[in-house]
């Protein structure tokens, strides 16, 4: 893949103005008080120990949370079997087009001490369909265009509103220590896991989105060889007497940026300077943007999609051992205490 974005020294300067909405953030608050009130005449959470589970190390749960309009949000819950609690807390959202598979593909976090809590995409994973209340065609495959007629709608604002649920849902787990919840994903999880930080501010300890998808996402339409970001393009091209501006104009609800301003907490950021999905000065500009002071970014000269893949785990975990987010330290036999 060749490198068709902006030098390094440019990407690291790069601040587009990018419109926000004037009732953004009563938008978000309405639409999480909205939610929150649903959530309490819902079936409240639960957690269901798995007994069957072939792991000997992890104790797995499986976990339904009331999301959006108080529908059934599925999770997994996954805690290092034996370790004294309360626990630093991992949350974990998925890429496009994934859901949370299995248990046993989720061991990394639990292997390392934290509580984690993996949550299920509505309508992309088996496990959380979406109603979609919104009658007609949805244009083009995919997402993207679901509900593209007004943010109220939009397909996104139920997706964000289930990632910030999660975290509501996880505070009351007595496992897990409310003050030390980490949220992280890889692309739309980066995505989910920035508008989570921006939404919910110190509700949550920690953000770590690796190649965030949804931020600055003009550019990632114009500029995007591969991924979900096409989907507007060819919706566009299909619909020429529609109004991209009103397009943009919904999906500005939804910008990782606008959420990155407001979000203050540690972060650690991955970009791919190669990435076709989710162009490197879109990352960039998500985090250029971020409000807090404690940010890094970890730049993978070669990476495509997958960012840093394993070896961006590493660094993750050092970074949160760094932010006392660790769940203890280690003893002299690698164990910790």
């Amino acid at each position: 893949m060749p490198l068709t974005d902006m030098p390094l020294e440019v990407l690291r300067a790069y601040r587009p103005s990018v419109p926000e909405p004037e009732d953004f953030d009563d938008f978000w608050t309405r639409t999480l008080t909205a939610a929150r009130e649903a959530g309490r005449t819902a079936t409240p959470a639960e957690f269901r120990r798995l007994t069957d589970s072939p792991l000997r190390t992890v104790d797995a749960y499986d976990v339904r949370f009331p999301g959006w309009g108080g529908q059934p949000v599925a999770a997994w819950l996954l805690l290092p079997r034996g370790a004294d609690g309360p626990l630093p807390a991992v949350v974990s959202y998925i890429g496009y087009s994934g859901g949370r598979g299995l248990h046993t593909d989720h061991l990394l976090w639990s292997a390392a001490g934290y509580a984690h809590l993996v949550v299920d995409s509505r309508g992309q994973g088996h496990d959380t369909p979406d109603p979609d209340p919104v009658p007609g065609p949805q244009y083009v495959g995919g997402f993207m265009t679901r509900g593209i007629d007004g943010p109220a709608h939009h397909y996104y604002r139920r997706l964000i509103t289930d990632a910030a649920r999660a975290v509501d849902a996880l505070r009351t787990y007595p496992a897990v220590d409310p003050a030390r919840i980490a949220v992280t994903g890889h692309s739309q999880g980066g995505g989910l896991a920035l508008a989570v930080a921006g939404l919910l501010g110190t509700e949550v300890a920690a953000c770590l989105p690796d190649v965030p998808f949804l931020s600055h996402i003009r550019r990632g339409v114009e500029l995007a060889a591969a991924g979900p970001y096409p989907e507007i393009a060819h919706y566009l091209g299909v619909h020429m007497r529609v109004d991209p501006e009103k397009v943009f104009t919904t999906l500005n609800y939804f910008d990782g940026l606008h959420f990155a301003r407001r979000a203050a907490v540690p972060a650690l950021f991955s970009v791919a300077l190669m990435d076709p999905v989710c162009p490197p000065s879109t990352g960039f500009a998500a985090y250029n943007a971020y409000e807090g002071a404690d940010k890094e970014v970890v730049v993978w000269q070669f990476g495509d999609h997958g960012g840093g893949r394993g070896s961006q785990t590493p660094e993750a975990l050092r970074w949160l051992d760094s932010h006392g987010l660790a769940p203890g330290p280690l003893d002299g036999s690698g164990t910790r205490g």
